[in-house]
């Protein structure tokens, strides 16, 4: 038994004499692509089962729908005409019963935001009569910077000595 505590430098030179060999690194990497190439296939295999099954359960859109496509998600090609590809409007006329409440809610959401930065941002009247009008929050903003905010009228002997005279009476 050496009793050297570098039993490198006795003749091995620090470095493994064994080689991994070339034939079971390409045996692993070739088992691993097929291994990959197999579960590929398996879960395309289980989740076309599971949308087979899912349209099988769907229940209709709606009871007095007519003519129910396979798939609700996607319009029929005979829809598909308009620069975007889907007619949705002529489809809801044909296929789903009236009253429509909501089209195409993000147009009827555009809609209702354009009113509203209308009524914010021009002059018009709130009451003709009485000659109330409604204003850009812009202006009013401009005019609130220029004139100040409106001060309450004070009475007549508060407005005499004035808030910093009351002060001064208060310290003595």
């Amino acid at each position: 038994m050496s009793h050297d505590p570098h039993p490198a430098t006795q003749g091995n030179r620090g470095f493994e004499h064994r080689d991994i060999s070339v034939a079971a690194v390409m045996y692993f990497i070739l088992g691993l692509a097929v291994a990959l190439f197999v579960s590929y296939f398996v879960v395309r295999g289980v989740y076309s089962y599971l949308t087979h099954r899912f349209d099988a359960q769907q229940p209709a859109v709606s009871p007095l729908v007519t003519n129910v496509p396979s798939d609700t998600r996607k319009l029929p090609d005979e829809y598909k005409t308009d620069s975007k590809s889907a007619d949705y409007e002529k489809y809801l006329e044909k296929n789903f019963p009236q009253p429509q409440l909501e089209t195409n809610e993000r147009s009827e959401l555009d809609d209702v935001r354009l009113r509203e930065e209308d009524v914010l941002s021009t002059y018009d009247y709130v009451d003709k009569n009485a000659g109330t009008v409604r204003i850009p929050i812009d202006r009013a903003m401009d005019l609130l910077v220029q004139r100040g905010l409106p001060v309450r009228a004070q009475a007549a002997d508060e407005s005499k000595s004035g808030p910093q005279q009351q002060n001064k009476e208060k310290k003595k």
